[in-house]
């Protein structure tokens, strides 16, 4: 299966000192919003989506202040996902399958650029971001951004993977593709596995936020404290977090783990993605 590894969306939150894992002081950090672009037997796919070209377009009306002000984006349509994928000499119509990890507004802006695709979801997420509950809600979930895309809605229920729960495979795609429940930093927030030719990649979304983690250390503070503003069950969440910390040293040759927002992560996937097999 052909993998792509993308930076859809660039953010720059100060102080880079609280928020990178070594040096950057008082000036800015550099999170990213990293998707997959997938080939299928059914066409092509997207494991999160970004930031989109209606979000760069009209900023404040979609992402809000908030947004903004606190992770500063860089708002460079080029690195939206439908851009990056002209090219590669591929159409918006191509992509038949979106599925984001969850609706959080930098992870679901990419939706409105591809109409013609099934977003694939677990239900209790599109619960969530339909009910909007309280500041956090309306701050995350952007209906803008996905309000006219056409859903297929997944209980948390199925086959076991890896010691996890309530796996659902991608409907046609002989169980290559997988969606793992994993809540904690939302209520339906879910990991996106892809078998491939090299194993497994699991984008685990933001069940955590740095690499550090996956090595049983502490995100740097200002990650940490992020996590905890912005998760609705702290239980949840670190148990999820600890469990991926422990498939990845029971099962590190057999599944590559990563998050949406790590530079150090996509910089070495797409590095070895370059790599011949």
């Amino acid at each position: 299966m052909h993998v792509q590894h993308l930076n859809c969306g660039t953010m720059c939150p100060r102080p880079a000192g609280l928020i990178q894992a070594q040096g950057g002081g008082v000036g800015p950090a550099r999170l990213v919003c990293h998707c997959l672009l997938i080939e299928l037997k059914s066409g092509w796919a997207l494991v999160d989506s970004g930031l989109g070209t209606r979000d760069i377009a009209h900023a404040r009306q979609r992402l809000g202040g908030a947004f903004l002000n606190f992770v500063a984006p860089t708002l460079d349509v080029s690195e939206c996902a439908v851009t990056q994928l002209g090219k590669l000499g591929l159409q918006a119509s191509d992509v038949r399958t979106l599925l984001p990890t969850h609706l959080d507004l930098d992870h679901a802006g990419g939706i409105s650029d591809f109409p013609e695709a099934t977003v694939h979801l677990l239900a209790r997420e599109h619960i969530s971001a339909n009910a909007r509950e309280g500041m956090l809600g309306r701050e995350r979930y952007k209906p803008a951004q996905w309000r006219d895309a056409k859903f297929e809605l997944h209980e948390a229920r199925g086959e076991r993977w890896f010691g996890f729960e309530s796996v659902r495979p991608l409907p046609h795609s002989n169980d290559e593709v997988l969606i793992i429940p994993l809540p904690g930093h939302t209520h339906g927030h879910a990991g996106i596995a892809v078998r491939t030719g090299k194993g497994w990649l699991l984008h685990a979304g933001d069940a955590y936020f740095s690499h550090q983690e996956q090595l049983g250390k502490r995100a740097p503070l200002g990650l940490e404290v992020f996590q905890g503003l912005l998760q609705v069950d702290r239980r949840q969440r670190l148990h999820n977090r600890a469990r991926l910390a422990e498939l990845v040293r029971a099962h590190g040759s057999e599944v590559t783990v990563f998050c949406a927002h790590d530079p150090h992560e996509l910089r070495a996937l797409q590095e070895s993605s370059r790599q011949p097999a």
